[in-house]
C-alpha cells in the first residue's frame, strides 16, 4: 500500500451491521468503530489476531466460537450486547488515533430496548467517546477495559482475561437479583 493510501481517511459507517442485543441483554460491551476486517465480516472483532473472542470464551467458560452465528449465540446466552460508541467517522484503516468527525451511536435507544445496566468499553477510544457522548445521556458509568486489538500486543492474553473477568462478575450479580 502506498504511503498516500495509508494516510487517506475512509468515511466509515455502522450500516453494515447494527448492535447485537436482545430484550434480555444486561451488559453492553462497546468498541469504538468496526475495523476493516469487522466490516468485511459484518460482525464485531473480526480481525483474526484480535483476542476479544478468546478472552470472552475464557471469561464465560465457553468453547471458542468460530462462526459469527456461534459468537452471537454465546453473547445472547450470557445476556451481553455488543455495539460501538460511534456510528460513523473518518478513519485511517483501523487506527482509532486517526478518527475525525465522530458521530455517536444511539445508546439511550438501546438501553430502552434492553435491561442493560452495565457498560464496558474495549479500549481508551471507545471509553473516551462513551464518556463524551453517552454518559451525560445515560448516567451509567462505563468501565474501561484494555483493548483486545493486535495493536495492544503489550497486554498479554492472561492479563486481558483477568481484566475482562469483571464482565462475568457483573453477570453473576445480575443472576442473583
Amino acid at each position: 500500500m502506498s504511503e498516500n493510501k495509508m494516510s487517506e481517511r475512509t468515511h466509515v459507517t455502522h450500516e453494515a451491521f447494527g448492535p447485537l442485543y436482545d430484550a434480555d441483554s444486561e451488559v453492553l460491551i462497546l468498541g469504538s468503530i468496526p475495523s476493516p476486517k469487522s466490516r468485511e465480516q459484518r460482525f464485531y472483532y473480526g480481525h483474526p489476531q484480535n483476542r476479544f473472542w478468546k478472552v470472552m470464551a475464557a471469561v464465560l467458560e465457553e468453547s471458542l466460537p468460530s462462526t459469527v452465528e456461534e459468537k452471537a449465540e454465546m453473547m445472547h446466552r450470557h445476556h451481553i450486547a455488543l455495539w460501538d460508541s460511534l456510528s460513523e467517522c473518518d478513519i485511517r484503516g483501523a487506527s482509532d488515533a486517526s478518527i475525525q468527525n465522530p458521530v455517536p451511536t444511539d445508546i439511550p435507544w438501546l438501553l430502552r430496548e434492553t435491561k442493560i445496566h452495565a457498560v464496558f468499553c474495549t479500549g481508551a477510544t471507545a471509553y473516551r467517546y462513551y464518556e463524551k457522548y453517552h454518559f451525560p445521556a445515560t448516567g451509567i458509568s462505563a468501565v474501561r477495559l484494555p483493548s483486545t486489538s493486535p495493536a495492544n500486543a503489550a497486554v498479554s492474553l492472561e492479563k486481558l482475561t483477568e481484566a475482562y473477568k469483571m464482565i462475568a462478575d457483573m453477570l453473576s450479580k445480575c443472576l442473583k437479583k
